[in-house]
């Protein structure tokens, strides 16, 4: 039949790359068409409060802002978070590191190799909740 060997294997995993590789393509196009999208019209709007002189354009620019102020806020407490996330992968990933390695290995000293990836989470924990600012105020 047609449906044998290895052509066939190679030919549905090109296709499932070129597919693959396409939908990330789109994705992103239409993420970044979406960010443009979104600043032209907050300049097309801050360009018309500019333009008039009235005091809810003044409330309005204040709202503005404090809504800028909020999303940098919440970018920041994403930001903390991914290195709380990334501090205990990398703590779990060496402590499973040096479990293994110790099994394994005659010399059980090559599990301590486990302490890079646990020492490196450490101090991705350290940077979220010493150096990484809590709020912008």
């Amino acid at each position: 039949m047609f449906f044998q060997g290895p052509g066939v294997i190679f030919l549905f995993l090109s296709v499932g790359a070129v597919a693959l590789f396409g939908f990330l393509a789109v994705a992103a196009w239409s993420g970044a068409r979406q960010q443009e999208r979104e600043s032209y019209y907050r300049n097309d709007m801050l360009k018309k409060l500019a333009e008039s002189d009235t005091q809810s354009s003044a409330a309005t620019i204040a709202y503005l802002q404090e809504k800028e102020r909020a999303a940098e806020a919440k970018s920041h407490a994403k930001k903390r978070e991914g290195y709380v996330v990334g501090g205990l992968v990398n703590i779990g990933v060496g402590i499973a590191l040096i479990a293994f390695l110790a099994e394994i290995a005659p010399n059980r000293a090559v599990g301590l190799v486990g302490l890079i990836p646990a020492l490196i989470g450490v101090a991705l924990l350290i940077s979220a909740f010493l150096f990484a600012p809590r709020k912008a105020a």
